[in-house]
């Protein structure tokens, strides 16, 4: 072998290892490689899997699921209470009128039974039907919610006619002669057919207008809301020509200031206590169980052969030295027919009860009764605690 080999020639399987280990050299991550940020360290990401995840998932439906059903409440539910508001608005609008016709028809029977002369009956006739003429324009002003506006026609035709029967009532009078029979039974069938206007507005409020009105809303589901009643003539009879009859005679006595002819007079029927519906007794004593709603009805009954108005009913109550006295009126009574007047709102003293008491009733005599011995009675009773 020559020089230039061995000099070559290097034996490394025999050297011994460096005293410090090579640093590993670092691959660099995915990301750096590709220029991003650094990697998540740690496991890799796997879909959620298992009972609880599911679990969860139902629960965020059932809760988005809650969220659709209450927020589709709320706006049924406000749209059922604009629904409500507008109905109960309208409702309160036609209720004043209905009111106001109401009084006017109560101050039509008071004034109809009173004893008035021919010029002031005519003036207020004139003056009920412009009432009801201004009622009548503003139930037409009125806007009704949509489903009800062909029915509130109705009720704008039922003032109308009142509005007519009123002033047609006042024509008839004006052309009244009192001292003409003739007239006077022409003017009584006249008056007996403008009085049937009064009764078919009445007819048209409640058949034509309340019944339908209530079951529109019914059908819509609007609950709470009342449609107003209103009747100008309750009465029928009121209107009727035997009515109107009485009612010439009644004017024509009051325009000559004469006394009143023929069979006139009242009579006292009976006395019942309530609640209980006791009937007091002339002959023998009463026991009257007194409770907070004590009340006495007096039977009265126009024992003449015409009607007889502001018939005046008195009661007095006797017990020891304490004396209550109540009076009471009765409007009309037709001929032949009873009204009955109800006394009631007694605190009785401490004494009436246990010992005898006394109640007299007295019906105080109309123009032109000469019977007054069936006017009067007096009881004898004894008050307990109910």
């Amino acid at each position: 072998m020559s020089s230039y080999d061995d000099d070559h020639i290097e034996f490394d399987f025999f050297d011994e290892p460096a005293t410090e280990e090579a640093a590993p050299s670092r691959r660099r991550p995915r990301s750096e490689r590709r220029g991003g940020g650094p990697r998540r360290t740690g496991p890799p990401l796997r879909p959620p899997t298992g009972i609880v995840p599911l679990a969860r998932l139902v629960g965020l439906i059932a809760i988005a699921i809650a969220i659709v059903v209450a927020f589709v409440f709320w706006v049924g539910a406000c749209q059922g209470k604009s629904k409500h508001d507008e109905y109960a608005s309208y409702a309160a609008k036609v209720r004043t009128l209905a009111q106001s016709s109401n009084a006017l028809g109560a101050a039509f029977q008071t004034k109809f039974t009173s004893t008035l002369k021919q010029s002031d009956f005519e003036s207020l006739l004139q003056q009920y039907a412009q009432q009801e003429q201004q009622e009548y324009d503003q139930a037409q002003q009125i806007r009704a919610p949509g489903p009800l506006r062909q029915i509130h026609q109705r009720l704008v035709d039922a003032l109308e006619l009142r509005a007519k029967g009123f002033a047609a009532l006042g024509d008839a009078m004006t052309q009244w002669n009192s001292r003409s029979s003739a007239s006077t039974a022409s003017t009584t069938e006249a008056l007996a057919t403008q009085g049937e206007l009064l009764v078919a507005s009445d007819v048209d409020w409640e058949q034509l207008y309340v019944i339908p009105a209530t079951q529109e809303l019914k059908a819509l589901g609007v609950t709470g809301v009342v449609i107003p009643k209103s009747a100008i003539a309750p009465n029928t009879d009121l209107v009727s020509a035997r009515s109107f009859g009485l009612l010439l005679d009644r004017l024509t006595g009051a325009s000559t200031g004469g006394t009143p002819s023929g069979k006139h007079g009242d009579a006292l029927v009976s006395v019942v206590a309530n609640p209980g519906s006791t009937a007091l007794s002339t002959a023998t004593a009463t026991t009257i169980k007194v409770s907070a709603d004590l009340a006495f009805a007096a039977t009265v009954q126009d024992s003449g052969n015409f009607e007889e108005t502001d018939v005046v009913v008195h009661l007095t109550i006797t017990a020891g030295s304490s004396t209550i006295k109540r009076t009471q009126t009765i409007p009309a009574i037709v001929a032949g027919q009873q009204q009955t007047a109800t006394f009631s709102n007694f605190n009785l003293p401490t004494a009436a009860f246990g010992n005898k008491a006394t109640i007299k009733v007295d019906v105080a005599p109309v123009p032109g009764e000469t019977n007054v011995a069936n006017n009067t009675a007096t009881y004898t009773v004894f008050f307990t605690l109910s």
